[in-house]
């Protein structure tokens, strides 16, 4: 009896420690990026970088072997259809390229960049 209790407990425990990495939902993808970009600010040099999203805090971050590179706060804005591939919305040209939007592979929102309270500051 106390075997079975055991067990029970333990597929309880499981299923509690997924259903928890599941729900803390974010997004990653890996791009190549062929300009210099800014982010937020930052000047994110032209190369292989990963984009993710964490949903918990709604931020965007530029990742470079693991280091992060930029962030920058963002909100969702419902799409007219999913995204058939991931996307980078830029704006500007030259040297003053923004990032403006992210769009996850499947996602049913754009993710819109939003300035962060230092970067208000700076305009």
């Amino acid at each position: 009896m106390t075997s079975r209790v055991n067990r029970i407990a333990a597929v309880l425990l499981i299923a509690v420690m997924t259903s928890v990495v599941a729900y803390a939902k974010s997004k990653k993808e890996t791009v190549t990026l062929i300009h210099d970009i800014n982010v937020n600010g930052t000047l994110v040099k032209k190369g292989t970088y990963s984009v993710s999203y964490d949903e918990t805090n709604s931020e965007i971050s530029i990742l470079k072997n693991g280091k992060v590179i930029a962030k920058a706060p963002a909100r969702a804005e419902k799409r007219d259809k999913k995204a058939r591939s991931f996307e980078l919305r830029l704006n500007g040209a030259d040297s003053k390229v923004e990032l403006t939007a992210v769009a996850f592979k499947g996602s049913e929102e754009n993710l819109v960049l939003t300035q962060s309270a230092a970067q208000r500051n700076q305009n």
